[in-house]
């Protein structure tokens, strides 16, 4: 259970980045595209969420 909930807390905290990125991207400013920042983010919350979710899956198996 612990582990869902680490894996729900990136969630949430991936959209609230993205949401703070796309209210602070300024495209004359920037030279990247702000899907560069989703890819970004998504690596640095997504990436690590999606492991623990697996492993919380495989411990649920084994331990049931």
């Amino acid at each position: 259970k612990i582990l869902y909930g680490i894996s729900i807390i990136l969630l949430i905290c991936f959209c609230i980045f993205i949401g703070i990125d796309y209210s602070n991207y300024d495209p004359i400013v920037t030279s990247a595209p702000f899907s560069t920042n989703i890819l970004l983010r998504g690596v640095e919350f997504l990436v690590p969420s999606i492991i623990i979710f697996v492993i919380g899956i495989i411990l649920k198996k084994k331990n049931s």
